[in-house]
């Protein structure tokens, strides 16, 4: 397929590639079809929706994509033990990891816990210390003073751990990739488990939580009793979708947009309090989930205590949520300092080794483990393979990996663990965690490299840029971009689309803050626009635009809106562009 504008290397040095011609095609057939403006129906397209599905998918309800609780394996069973624990009084323990997602699943059952009158012991394990998922002396001690232990986003590899609580019935509720066996456990409720159908493998854990209470809360009905407001928990299932980076597709897609609004009411203290140290002061979008509340939340079980993000999203009480909010703003400042000289240390080291394998690593003595996952985000971001990051200590290495779309990490990792090259790892498609003995950390690499290669993770690179279609800066209005949001939420698996404005005249551009860049450009007849490009002087882009000497620009980005002294106009949050020939 020939470049799109003829783009094979843009101002950061990637080729970029438009619609196909059939895709083409039918983006025109369906505007013509259902009257959607022509730029939405190319997002359709690129998606795989066809004219009659159009609007269905636009209007995306919880009441038609939620599935069948009972559908997953062991649900009946584990939403009877809840039910049972919670109408008896039994003592209740939630065993969670200690990201976003683990957080907010126990924030789901706890509060859902809390409308019945029943009070629930938190148990998060320390990053460092304990490692992640259950362990024999947590569960043990655990076990001896419950009835019922709820372990969530976690737990489906954990065989020696479960069998250690002598005493309590124990419920998984996960989403992590399962292995041949189980657990010994009351239920296992996982759509990851090899024996599941993989119709709802997208889930995070706190969707898996949800679809529990789903069941409770009908079982409840059936006998003639109300359960508590399954809808004001749903700002908590999105919120860890997005940050979980599971895929917004099918019901997830639905889950995120209904929890947005939610969480735009401010109804959960906790949300509230961290909104507003973030400085959140607009309806949340999926975007403020995954970078402004999210890392925040996170910042508690990467370098700060482990229980923090499950107590604020928990908590009723506006002296402790403000409290919390405060100091995972802090961790998260901390954090962000950590992860800067690992980033620049890892990449220096993956540069060394070679940036166009299947696989992408660097591992350091005495590198934060809590920052390694981040930090194998942007290397995976920079280079568009598959990427894994691993602080070593002791002899030991702890690491975690993220994945690309189309390359399930996680399955490679357990494959290798199961092979004996990793003392534990395991994951889902997008994300997984390790570890490995050093003296084993070359081999290792090289063969989850291989198992990554067959997948097609050397195919790829950074040089692709995806363009959904063209559009002049007269088209880009608020309306426009109002109409675009639909198609969303936008994240894993669902890219926001990204359009090139041609043969664009620079007006203005100016440096702002440490490496950003402020751009007004115009199509020569009349019609203008700003944009901003983060990070911009981290690339040829940034001076190259600020010093355009008068050349005209083919400009990439996202649409967005902009939003200042209550005045709202259309923005290009520009993240590449090229010379026009000739210009």
């Amino acid at each position: 397929m020939a470049a799109f504008l003829g783009v094979e290397q843009s101002l950061t040095g990637r080729t970029w590639v438009g619609p196909s011609i059939e895709q083409e095609r039918r983006a025109e057939a369906m505007a013509q079809a259902t009257r959607l403006p022509g730029p939405l129906c190319h997002t359709l397209v690129r998606r795989g929706i066809t004219a009659e599905e159009a609007a269905g998918f636009l209007e995306p309800t919880l009441r038609d994509l939620l599935p069948d609780p009972l559908s997953l394996k062991d649900m009946e069973p584990a939403a009877t033990r809840v039910l049972r624990a919670a109408e008896r009084g039994e003592r209740i323990a939630i065993f969670a990891d200690y990201d976003v997602d683990g957080g907010s699943s126990a924030a789901l059952l706890i509060s859902w816990l809390r409308d019945m009158g029943r009070p629930a012991t938190l148990y998060i394990p320390d990053r460092i210390d304990e490692g992640y998922g259950p362990n024999p002396p947590a569960m043990s001690r655990l076990a001896a003073a419950h009835d019922l232990i709820v372990c969530v986003d976690c737990g489906t590899l954990s065989h020696e751990a479960l069998a250690a609580a002598k005493g309590a019935d124990v419920i998984v509720l996960d989403h992590h990739l399962g292995g041949e066996t189980l657990p010994a456990a009351l239920a296992v409720v996982n759509p990851n488990r090899q024996d599941e159908s993989g119709d709802l493998a997208h889930l995070c854990a706190a969707g898996v939580v949800f679809l529990l209470l789903v069941e409770v809360n009908r079982q409840l009905r059936s006998k003639g009793a109300t359960g508590p407001d399954l809808m004001a928990l749903l700002d908590l299932v999105a919120l860890a979708t997005v940050a979980d980076v599971a895929p917004l597709i099918g019901v997830n897609r639905a889950l995120v947009r209904t929890g947005l609004k939610v969480m735009a009411q401010r109804n959960r203290v906790g949300l509230r309090a961290l909104a507003d140290v973030a400085s959140l002061n607009e309806a949340p979008r999926a975007y403020h989930l995954g970078y402004l509340l999210g890392p925040r939340i996170n910042a508690g079980g990467r370098i700060g205590k482990a229980d923090l993000g499950a107590r604020l999203l928990a908590t009723v009480e506006p002296a402790e949520a403000q409290a919390l909010a405060e100091q995972l703003d802090r961790l998260n400042r901390e954090r962000r300092e950590i992860e800067q000289r690992v980033t620049e240390e890892a990449m220096e080291q993956a540069e060394a080794r070679g940036l166009d394998g299947a696989l992408v690593w660097a591992a350091g003595e005495g590198w934060h483990p809590g920052v390694v996952g981040i930090v194998a985000s942007r290397l995976k971001e920079a280079t568009n393979r598959p990427s894994v990051v691993i602080g070593l200590s002791d002899g030991e290495g702890k690491g975690s990996g993220r994945s690309v779309s189309g390359i399930d990490l996680g399955a490679s990792i357990q494959r290798v663990a199961q092979e004996g090259l990793l003392i534990k790892g395991g994951g889902h498609k997008m994300a997984a965690g390790l570890t490995v003995a050093e003296d084993k950390l070359d081999a290792t690499m090289e063969r989850l490299s291989e198992l990554l290669a067959r997948q097609g993770a050397d195919a790829g690179g950074p040089r692709d840029l995806k363009v959904d279609s063209l559009l002049m800066p007269g088209a880009a209005s608020v309306e426009l971009i109002e109409k675009l949001e639909t198609a969303g939420p936008f994240g894993a698996s669902a890219p926001a689309p990204r359009f090139v404005l041609p043969d664009m005249a620079i007006r203005f551009a100016k440096r702002v803050g440490e490496n950003h860049l402020k751009v007004s450009f115009g199509d020569g007849l009349g019609a203008h626009m700003d944009a901003i490009a983060f990070g911009a002087y981290d690339t040829p882009l940034g001076p190259r635009l600020e010093q355009n000497g008068g050349a005209r620009f083919h400009l990439a980005g996202r649409l967005e809106v902009n939003e200042w002294n209550g005045r709202r106009s259309p923005q290009l949050r520009l993240e590449d562009a090229a010379e026009a020939s000739g210009g």
